[in-house]
């Protein structure tokens, strides 16, 4: 099923904010995605001891905060399992939000960003009250929906120390008219684990079942199992290599039948992560040997939109709004 181009349904999810641009997960990274073109801010929720919700990429925060650097907290170092791996560091079920807001964000790959660590102590960790305030503010001043696009992190992990993400965001949500058929700003909510989808069902709002590329997501991948993904969300957000995957030499192959079997399923179709730095660019688009420097996003956008994908994640809103510009006004 190929989109007629004169549609202009293809959203862009600023994947953690302006990322390419700003630290992640930041109010300053939120703000520059919707004012350069972004129609959602996609927030990884995780919990702070006292159950409020906060945007990290992760629960453990060494490599996104300043943590590491604050003396009074060098004693919550601790290692935890999380989802079957091992992690050291500080995570943020030890903190109080108090607390937590004491720590600045930092760069999370200072190698290909060196210019977002220029802003490395400038941003607090946000909540999600914060960023839902952010996004009414922005719809109103920019004229046209900003929408928050939530993912529940690691769930399952989170109900294992009493921490469930599920109750608070539903209730927050509500608490702030985003629930229902018709929520004050668009809502999408996005998660990995279904049992914790089926937990959100219960909001109204748009779920989206986020999938890998690893072996044990293959079936989901299939017509019979993009099926069985219908019955609990209303989207999938799929690694961008499963819908155009690259072969030994970095360069992308044919497009496999993912997004065409997804809309037969009733499902949209979400890909992640797209990024504008030659080092994420697949070889044949890429500028030069410099990984940081900017390659051919915007041919890689577009034979993503060619496929029919109703939205993706974008760590560079801009470049994302300019290639989807592009890409309708030459239908």
């Amino acid at each position: 099923m190929r989109r007629n181009k004169q549609e202009p349904s293809i959203k862009i999810i600023s994947h953690r904010g302006a990322s390419g641009h700003r630290p992640e997960h930041t109010l300053g990274s939120y703000e520059l995605g919707a004012r350069v073109g972004g129609d959602f801010i996609e927030i990884d929720l995780v919990a702070t001891k006292d159950g409020r919700l906060v945007a990290r990429h992760e629960p453990e925060i060494s490599g996104t905060t300043d943590v590491a650097e604050h003396a009074e907290f060098a004693d919550r170092r601790t290692t935890r399992v999380i989802d079957g791996e091992e992690h050291t560091g500080w995570f943020t079920e030890d903190f109080t939000l108090d607390e937590l807001k004491t720590l600045r964000a930092t760069e999370r790959i200072p190698d290909i960003r060196p210019d977002n660590a220029a802003h490395n102590g400038e941003y607090e960790i946000p909540t999600l009250e914060e960023i839902i305030a952010l996004a009414k503010r922005l719809t109103g001043e920019l004229g046209r929906p900003i929408g928050i696009y939530p993912e529940t992190k690691h769930p399952a992990y989170h109900v294992s120390i009493g921490l469930d993400l599920e109750p608070p965001l539903i209730t927050t949500l509500r608490e702030h008219g985003l629930t229902g058929p018709e929520p004050e700003v668009p809502v999408f909510l996005q998660s990995f684990e279904a049992d914790s989808l089926k937990k959100l069902a219960e909001n109204e709002l748009p779920l989206v079942f986020l999938m890998g590329t690893e072996e044990h997501w293959q079936r989901y991948l299939t017509p019979e199992g993009l099926a069985e993904v219908a019955t609990f969300a209303h989207a999938i957000g799929p690694n961008k290599n499963s819908i155009i995957g690259r072969d030994a030499n970095g360069d992308l192959t044919e497009p496999t039948t993912l997004v065409d079997d997804a809309h037969e399923a009733g499902l949209l179709v979400h890909p992640y992560t797209f990024r504008s730095e030659n080092h994420f660019l697949p070889a044949s688009l890429r500028s030069s040997d410099d990984a940081r420097a900017y390659g051919g996003f915007a041919a890689e956008y577009e034979l993503f939109f060619q496929t029919g994908v109703d939205g993706v994640f974008s760590d560079h809103s801009r470049h994302a709004f300019l290639a989807r510009e592009i890409y309708m006004q030459e239908g």
